[in-house]
């Protein structure tokens, strides 16, 4: 199957998003303190600086399924056809291609093994290790794991339990309380965000419950089949889908009852009536969440679909390495603002490391345009970065570790 251009597209267009979000984290002064998406507080710029990142988690979730379900259609059918030709016949058994399974097996271990080592160092850099937050490549890869074994049903099924998932899962804050630590750590894992303090020396914050964002997956799963069709025919489905899914938070959000567990109301003007009303959860990801950021994303595949121009070139070349360039925005970001901490006058000492603490001293920090010139200046480093390394991946195919970064 030939590679689906408008998927790297969009996922280079969200990663580049993506590190706007993360730069205001670590270096926008007020973000210390200040909820970026808490009306009370925020000013519009803010929100919508903050709000267009919500769009980075679901799409990479989401393409991380349905490219699983590319990866595996591609090996088995090339395997399928080695064995009609009598090339190897030992590859397949009756249980399918398990070569296949296996890759998306260990992608999935190596995912968790970064999420908890090199990637969590990047957002704490404390080498002793008092903080772990398990965040978006922590749940694609356990997702990628269970989709090993998942992936021997019917695709229909899955995106059936997918579907469930995001519609029901918001149903389960009427579910009491865990008094016990080991009941509410395993609740917390699988559906609900949380906190656990373990003594004074080590924090681990569920930022990202895994069943949620399966769910997401598991959509993402059963809409590969999707890629396969005619680009006509494929931008029509797309088109479809952007507008159900839009259509579907419009509906229930101005019915304001479910969704989302944060209602709309009208607020001090106009501008933040509307903000209020599209001011939705992410932790753990919402119905209306998931159905307004997916309806983006499947509005920007439609739109990318057979697209060759500039702008999307550049993009490919980001999205065709996404773990790379997450690897190293990170440790970017995380060096800009310890230099930001630097010329302002502070010392490597007066950066506070500790448990959920990214090092940044109060005071330090810049302002909201300063955070727009730093994340387009970490943007075009970026470019020639990810353009050496997916030139490299493509000409050493060889190599077999680079199949996993």
């Amino acid at each position: 199957m030939k590679r689906v251009e408008s998927i790297d597209v969009v996922r280079g267009m969200v990663m580049v998003i993506m590190a706007l979000d993360h730069i205001r984290d670590l270096l926008h002064l007020p973000a210390l303190t200040q909820d970026p998406t808490s009306l009370a507080t925020t000013t519009a710029p803010i929100f919508l600086t903050r709000w267009i990142t919500h769009l980075c988690a679901p799409t990479f979730v989401f393409l991380s399924g349905t490219s699983a379900y590319l990866s595996l259609h591609k090996r088995m059918t090339a395997d399928r056809d080695a064995v009609t030709q009598g090339w190897e016949s030992t590859r397949l058994n009756s249980g399918g291609e398990p070569a296949a399974r296996n890759f998306l097996l260990k992608r999935g271990l190596v995912l968790i093994l970064l999420e908890i080592t090199l990637i969590n160092f990047a957002f704490w850099t404390d080498i002793q290790f008092r903080s772990l937050m398990i965040q978006v490549i922590f749940v694609i890869g356990a997702g990628l794991v269970i989709l090993s074994g998942a992936s021997r049903l019917p695709v229909r099924w899955l995106g059936i339990a997918g579907l469930v998932i995001i519609f029901l899962h918001d149903l389960l804050p009427l579910v009491p309380a865990f008094k016990n630590l080991a009941a509410r750590l395993g609740w917390s894992l699988l559906f609900r965000t949380e906190v656990f303090p373990f003594g004074t020396k080590f924090m681990l914050l569920v930022a990202y419950p895994l069943i949620p964002w399966f769910g997401i997956m598991l959509f993402g799963y059963a809409c590969g089949p999707l890629f396969a069709l005619p680009v006509d025919e494929r931008r029509k489905q797309l088109l479809r889908l952007s507008l159900v899914s839009l259509g579907v938070f419009v509906v229930l959000r101005f019915i304001n009852l479910y969704g989302d567990a944060a209602l709309w109301s009208v607020q001090k003007s106009g501008l933040f009536t509307a903000l209020s009303f599209i001011n939705v959860s992410k932790y753990p990801p919402s119905l209306l969440y998931t159905a307004v950021t997916l309806g983006i994303m499947f509005a920007g595949l439609w739109l990318t679909d057979g697209a060759n121009t500039g702008f999307t070139r550049i993009m490919t070349v980001y999205g065709k390495v996404p773990l790379f360039y997450y690897l190293i925005h990170w440790y970017l970001v995380k060096a800009a603002m310890i230099g930001m901490v630097l010329l302002q006058g502070f010392s490597l000492t007066d950066m506070p490391l500790g448990p959920l603490s990214f090092g940044r001293p109060p005071g330090a920090g810049i302002s909201l345009p300063m955070v727009y010139v730093v994340w387009l200046g970490l943007v075009l480093l970026l470019y020639p970065l990810c353009r050496w390394y997916g030139r490299y991946k493509s000409e050493h195919p060889q190599i077999t570790w680079l199949r996993y970064v």
